[in-house]
């Protein structure tokens, strides 16, 4: 093997600019690199750097070779490419999801070779495409300044989209290498049915240059023949040790090796029932996960690209993201249609993490062409795809698509021919379907998302009694928060509000004089038309008006996290009927104002601070109705708890008063109620405080109305900051009622908690980890007084 990796060059097609280029990497990280252009990432810079997607590109290098017969290995080529070795044209390529393997032992010289790819303009091969299609094929317009995503089988947001910055970008995401002929074993499809503690792993092992394999799995090894390229091979387990999603068991993965003459490969196997279970009911149809039998309610969030550029994603930094998924504690995670395909070791993470995996074919928001050579890429991706990762424990469902079923009522073509376009849709939904079940049959297998259900074409925005739901009436239709209440979804799958990312993300790409939510700087990081005045509007609905830039930052933050926790929490009182609630988004591509709960780089908001809290497998949730308010208690654990929950009345100064007691056994089925308080049980200026302890605990606060009409008092914070070794601990405590009390850091590193409501003679001790173990910490602090009245 003779890894290409590394030190390429690029130039362009003008012979204006030739700079040193690393791959696996992308072109316009390089340019930025050499000086060519300025960080994309920081002011106004973006649309000074969008000339470079109009261009083709060439990355050339030299190798030497003992001139013996070889395959040319690729990964990630991103995108409409041309290979050619010693100028013999190798490899033509149009699908950056795709693997590339291709013989050149024809183009090989013994001693001195020279291999380039030419990257043709993915602006440029869009257009042209769209123009040989034989009728136009939409594209949706608000989510990509740069036109024609749906023609290309490339990441749709390198385009844009209403989160992300569009730079149409160019390169090489992963593996590029010769390989020799002889002996090799390529995927292994494996299959699990499990009955009465014994599990049924059937294995499809594709291999070359062999006459049989043998396959060992928990101690039990079959050998089997090479028949047309595929060895099948059935390992029969008793007792297996299972995997369990993150919070209801270990994660517990096997050594999966397979051998033959010259050739072995491994698998991480994790041994487990996984179901997508949807049946007609009678509020219309169920939609959830089981799991080794087990009813799983989903919490989690939508997963986009780690970063807008694929040469600044990492392992490390995407492991801190996926860390902080599950210290939130989160158990799914929906890989959205409109990124990428994540490499393998992406999918090894969830696997190790408990994270279960919802995975999107990548087609989102846009209509897609059905001719026959687009259909027959789509089904070489879609086999390749499945072939490559569906082995992981971690993968729950393969879903057709992200909202192309809504956007057949997006654009004026649709509208006016809408039978042409379902059909035209119909096409492309059935390709993806077939071919991941020529791969897996009977794999959980959902068309689209949102959707009511197979075949089902309604509107899965509004309608709650069926399949998942994407609802975003609150953000998109300026609805308050309480509308989360009005809707039963039995699974939603996106839904979000917007914030600003946090300071020490700001200050990495404006100055202080664009501190201002009407600054040029901030609108070009804001891609969501409205969204700023969205933002703005809502606050004062819910809050006096912040006194600084810092504060409404803050306030921001605060407005995001109680916007998803009134809907979270409402979702999960409804336990059965609801079995999974997937926020908008966790994740940013570069640093802007989105529905993110963690910064681009991995700060967490206060909205994922919040998350550990509305997200803890038991919990108790406050659910209002026509005055009155109804405690109910949730248990996702894996064995039924009994706590105690305590409610109290609180005022503005501080003091409480006690409401109702009561202890309960909560079992794992269903969400119950604790208690419930009569209309009038709060006076005017008082909140809900409430407590659980017993085999689990913790605390919240309800405010019935918006924190605006309550007359909040200074807090009279005081906080103890003391450092052990690495770690600094920070208790606070107050003279009053504070809502919301956040600790913040110019140095990176993790809080254990924050946005924390303190009461007087309640002290409070939190932790921050800096990133650096000898970075010294500065700690400030606001909360929603300060944040309104100054102070």
């Amino acid at each position: 093997m003779l890894d290409l990796a590394g030190g390429w060059t690029l130039s362009d097609e003008s012979g204006a600019h030739s700079v040193p280029f690393d791959l696996p990497g992308d072109g316009v990280t390089a340019l930025h690199e050499a000086g060519v252009i300025p960080d994309p990432y920081f002011g106004r810079n973006e649309y000074a750097c969008r000339w470079v997607s109009e261009r083709d590109w060439t990355a050339r290098r030299s190798f030497t070779h003992d001139g013996s017969p070889c395959d040319l290995v690729i990964d990630g080529l991103d995108t409409v490419a041309e290979v050619r070795l010693n100028g013999v044209l190798v490899l033509s390529a149009a699908n950056m999801h795709r693997r590339w393997r291709v013989d050149v032992s024809h183009a090989l010289r013994k001693g001195a070779n020279a291999v380039e790819i030419l990257f043709r303009s993915p602006v440029r091969e869009a257009a042209v495409r769209q123009a040989g299609m034989p009728f136009y094929i939409p594209y949706q317009q608000v989510n990509g300044p740069i036109p024609h995503a749906n023609m290309l089988r490339k990441q749709q947001c390198d385009f844009g989209w209403d989160w992300n910055i569009a730079l149409g970008i160019f390169g090489l995401s992963g593996a590029i290498r010769l390989e020799a002929h002889g002996p090799r074993i390529g995927d292994i499809i494996v299959t699990q049915a499990h009955r009465d503690r014994v599990a049924e792993v059937t294995l499809a092992i594709h291999a070359e240059g062999l006459a049989e394999v043998t396959a060992t799995l928990c101690g039990v090894t079959r050998t089997a023949p090479v028949r047309a390229g595929v060895a099948r091979v059935t390992l029969t387990i008793a007792d297996p040790v299972l995997w369990w999603p993150s919070g209801l068991g270990p994660q517990v993965l096997h050594d999966l090796t397979v051998t033959g003459e010259g050739a072995s490969a491994t698998r991480r196997i994790g041994l487990r029932d996984m179901r997508l279970v949807s049946e007609p009911d009678a509020a219309g149809r169920s939609f959830g996960i089981d799991v080794n039998g087990r009813a799983v309610f989903a919490r989690g969030a939508n997963w986009i690209p780690a970063d807008a550029l694929s040469g600044r994603i990492t392992p490390d930094a995407v492991r801190g993201i996926l860390q902080s998924a599950k210290d939130a504690h989160m158990n799914m995670i929906r890989i959205w249609g409109g990124g990428r395909y994540e490499p393998d070791w992406f999918y090894d993470l969830c696997d190790e993490l408990g994270l279960m995996v919802w995975q999107d074919f990548m087609f989102a928001c846009h209509l897609y062409p059905s001719t026959p050579a687009f259909l027959e890429e789509v089904d070489a991706e879609v086999r390749d795809v499945v072939s490559r990762i569906s082995h992981h424990a971690c993968i729950a469902l393969w879903c057709g698509d992200n909202e192309l079923i809504g956007a057949l009522t997006w654009f004026p073509e649709s509208r006016k021919d809408r039978d042409r376009y379902l059909v035209n849709y119909d096409r492309l939904n059935r390709t993806v379907e077939a071919a991941l079940q020529s791969v897996l049959p009977g794999a959980n297998w959902w068309p689209s998302s949102p959707s009511p259900g197979p075949l089902a074409f309604g509107d899965a925005w509004h309608d709650d009694s069926s399949g998942d739901m994407h609802f975003w009436s609150v953000w998109h239709e300026g609805r308050d928060f309480d509308h989360y209440r009005d809707v039963s979804p039995r699974f939603c799958s996106e839904f979000g509000f917007q914030s600003y990312p946090s300071m020490s993300t700001i200050k990495a790409f404006a100055a202080p004089g664009d501190w201002n939510i009407a600054a040029p700087v901030m609108e070009s990081h804001q891609k969501n038309p409205g969204g700023n005045a969205r933002i703005a509007e809502t606050m004062f609905r819910y809050f006096r008006f912040p006194v600084d830039f810092p504060s409404f930052v803050y306030l921001s933050q605060v407005q995001q996290g109680l916007a998803i926790k009134t809907a979270v929490t409402h979702w999960r009182g409804l336990k059965p009927h609801c079995q999974g609630t997937l926020y908008w988004q966790l994740n940013d591509t570069w640093p802007v104002c989105s529905w993110s709960g963690l910064d681009h780089g991995g700060n967490w908001k206060l909205l994922h601070h919040m998350a550990q809290g509305f997200f803890a497998p038991v919990t108790v949730v406050a659910v209002p109705k026509e005055g009155s308010i109804t405690l109910k208690a949730v248990n996702d654990g894996p064995n039924p708890v009994k706590i105690t929950v305590t409610a109290r009345a609180a005022a503005m100064d501080g003091t409480t008063r006690a409401l109702d007691k009561v202890s309960l056994t909560v079992l794992t089925d269903a969400a119950i109620p604790a208690l419930t308080l009569a209309p009038g049980a709060l006076a005017a200026d008082e909140v809900l405080v409430f407590d659980w302890t017993g085999d689990a605990t913790g605390t919240d606060t309800f405010a019935p109305k918006p924190w605006k009409a309550y007359d909040l008092l200074p807090s009279g914070l005081q906080v103890d900051a003391r450092q052990e070794g690495a770690v600094w601990k920070l208790t606070m405590q107050v003279n009053v009622l504070a809502p919301y009390v956040t600790a913040l850091s110019e140095v990176p590193g993790r809080f254990s908690a924050n946005a924390v409501t303190l009461l007087p003679g309640q002290p409070v001790t939190i932790t921050f980890t800096p990133k650096d173990p000898a970075a010294l910490p500065a700690f400030t602090f606001k909360d929603l007084h300060s944040a309104t009245y100054g102070g």
